[in-house]
């Protein structure tokens, strides 16, 4: 009887050994599976980031091409047809006393503007030029541009010694500079703008824009479902996300607005 008992005693250990072994088995499986699928998740998760990356840059080279193309196509063609226009002009034999003559040299005076401001716009536009004199240059001749607009109070702060950010980034961070101009222009009714550049350190470069227009609540502007609403705020991001750089938008009704971008490099990596 002693002996039954103990041969009980050592199935039921045995089979509570076996139960527990197939415990483990099924949680390990469970847990591997659990891990496999986790990182098939972020496998997807990262490709998906990446494709987004590659379709967002390719959006915006194509945007780059077609300023560039838009540039050309105006200094070829509308600028030399208002360079001849202008030169017709220049040599049209009329006296002072020519009762056309006060009005053409008003035709005259307002053509030499539209030569001289379309001059500046394909400049502007043209992504060679921007790569070939940098960033400081590119943002202090639009903004000589918009100071002799009369528009607004136009302040460019450089801090420290310009180094050279590589020309993906230079353009990238110059057209976020635009669209800010831009908005400023549209929507701030600001009477002072306020750029700062700042190369002090070799880490990080850092620019800021500041405004004292009327400003917008952050919140409703991100809570908002139209479409068109914070179109301008996401594509500078998304151009900063491309360069690896953080944007930081702040601002509040009637305090204007502040943007600050800072972009993490080494002095080595100009050429990326």
């Amino acid at each position: 009887m002693q002996d039954q008992n103990q041969e009980i005693l050592f199935l039921v250990v045995i089979g509570g050994l076996l139960a527990l072994l197939l415990v483990g088995f099924i949680v390990t499986i469970l847990f591997l599976y659990q891990r496999k699928q986790y990182r098939q998740e972020q496998e997807l998760a990262r490709v998906k980031e990446e494709y987004d990356q590659e379709v967002l840059k390719s959006q915006l080279e194509i945007q780059e091409t077609t300023l560039k193309t838009i540039a050309q196509e105006l200094h070829d063609n509308i600028g030399q047809v208002l360079s001849v226009v202008k030169l017709s002009l220049a040599v049209l034999p009329l006296e002072k006393e020519h009762q056309a003559y006060t009005p053409l040299q008003h035709i005259r005076e307002v053509l030499n503007k539209a030569v001289y401001d379309l001059a500046d716009l394909t400049k502007s536009l043209h992504t060679d030029r921007i790569a070939q004199i940098g960033l400081v240059e590119s943002i202090r001749f639009d903004l000589e541009t918009l100071r002799k607009t009369g528009l607004m109070q136009v302040n460019l702060e450089l801090q420290g010694e310009e180094y050279r950010l590589g020309e993906q980034k230079e353009i990238f961070i110059f057209r976020i500079f635009q669209e800010l101009v831009n908005n400023i222009l549209k929507h701030a009714k600001a009477t002072e703008i306020a750029i700062l550049l700042d190369y002090l350190s070799d880490k990080v470069f850092v620019f800021s824009v500041r405004d004292n227009g009327v400003g917008f609540n952050m919140q409703e502007k991100k809570n908002s479902l139209s479409p068109l609403n914070g179109v301008g705020l996401k594509s500078m991001r998304n151009r900063a996300k491309l360069i690896g750089a953080t944007m930081l938008f702040t601002s509040e009704p009637g305090k204007g607005t502040f943007v600050h971008m800072e972009l993490p490099l080494l002095r080595n990596q100009e050429n990326d």
